[in-house]
């Protein structure tokens, strides 16, 4: 198959660019012809694809959004591939990949939490409602053929959000590097970067990973560390924010000592082998794929209900699932129980053996099976 993939950046930082850089290789990998479709590479595009520039408006990130959005369909159709994936904000496309949910339930979900003040704003962004207008016509009639969710969960906002029909979502769980991560990390790394950052050796490490601190629910975590219950435990934050100094400073006062600040890592692997346990109770996280990286590691989670990737946990695992994160708590009692459960000599194993259900080949001869099901019903494509 010649193959469009569609979306703003070639990146490696940032969850969907990675998603979209590995299906790149992925679907190259299994014989076919790759274009990709981005208005900004910022890395180089995988050797054996080829690569199409969209020019976009540098007029700030709603003009940006809308000349993506418009133009990129009709550059794509210039050179007539058989189906055509979008990965991000497109008007038309063959096939959806929805690896963010749904805009409209991420705004709901973040304004109920934030507040009066919080959806106000929202209700006057430009880019926000112009997200919205753009996400309602790529789910409209005629926007898509299929789409493809990454979880259940976000399955379930899609249908609600825009009355999609059930047999036009296919779910595909990501999948996680089982090389790069790996419970042999441990024996590496766990010295190493405790020593980096001043972490006592006998202390309980708790990892966050994750930019975006609000949503991904560092606030909740920052709420309960200053607990008794979690004195003897450290709180490794391995991400950035716009706010990151307001973090530092509330939680210099919450737990002095007992929350680091690591900032963007490249190699998030070390950081998973000096750890005990990772911790996402995110108000809105459509998959989750930190979750898989850190089983695959060897570690229990702590995820709210809200993660996509909950849905993968089973047996003890699915003891770490926060069925109300905002309730103090309930995730301070979880956080607790999986710091106990990661104590027992069987857990990275069992942690392990759970991540290998979901390899990245195997995601991509799914995906692939997808995109043949759409060329079957209609070689030409919506965009043909």
């Amino acid at each position: 198959m010649r193959i469009a993939l569609c979306h703003k950046r070639l990146d490696e930082r940032g969850g969907t660019e990675r998603d979209f850089h590995l299906t790149a290789k992925g679907l190259r990998d299994l014989g076919h012809e790759i274009h990709l479709f981005c208005s900004e590479f910022a890395i180089e595009p995988p050797s054996g694809t080829f690569a199409h520039k969209v020019p976009v408006l540098p007029f700030g990130r709603t003009a940006e959004l809308w000349s993506f959005a418009l133009r990129a369909p009709k550059i794509v159709q210039k050179f007539n591939c058989d189906v055509v994936v979008s990965f991000g904000r497109m008007m038309a496309q063959d096939v959806l990949r929805s690896g963010g949910g749904s805009h409209k339930v991420f705004l709901q979900r973040l304004g109920k939490r934030a507040g009066l003040r919080r959806r106000i704003w929202q209700n006057f962004s430009v880019y926000h409602r112009s997200v919205l207008a753009i996400e309602k016509r790529q789910f409209g009639a005629g926007g898509f053929k299929k789409a493809i969710a990454v979880s259940q969960e976000v399955k379930r906002e899609l249908m609600t959000a825009y009355g999609i029909p059930e047999q036009k979502i296919v779910v595909l769980h990501n999948g996680v590097d089982q090389t790069r991560f790996h419970p042999s990390s441990r024996t590496t790394w766990r010295k190493a970067i405790r020593k980096d950052w001043n972490i006592p050796t006998a202390a309980v490490v708790v990892l966050f990973v994750g930019s975006g601190f609000r949503r991904k629910g560092l606030d909740r975590l920052l709420g309960v560390w200053g607990s008794a219950s979690l004195k003897d435990s450290c709180l490794l934050v391995v991400g950035d924010d716009a706010r990151l100094g307001r973090y530092m400073a509330w939680a210099a006062k919450q737990a002095p000592g007992r929350i680091i600040f690591a900032g963007r890592q490249d190699h998030t692997e070390r950081f998973y082998g000096a750890a005990d346990l990772l911790a996402l109770p995110a108000v809105q996280e459509a998959f989750g794929n930190v979750v898989l990286e850190a089983l695959a590691s060897g570690l229990p989670v702590v995820v709210s209900r809200n993660v996509g990737a909950a849905e993968v946990l089973t047996g003890p695992f699915a003891e770490g699932i926060v069925e109300g994160p905002d309730e103090v708590a309930e995730l301070e009692a979880k956080l607790v129980h999986m710091i106990a459960k990661c104590r027992e000599p069987d857990t990275a194993v069992k942690a392990r053996r759970l991540s290998e259900a979901y390899s990245w080949s195997g995601h991509f001869r799914q995906f692939e099976a997808c995109l043949m099901e759409i060329c079957r019903q209609d070689n030409r494509g919506l965009l043909s």
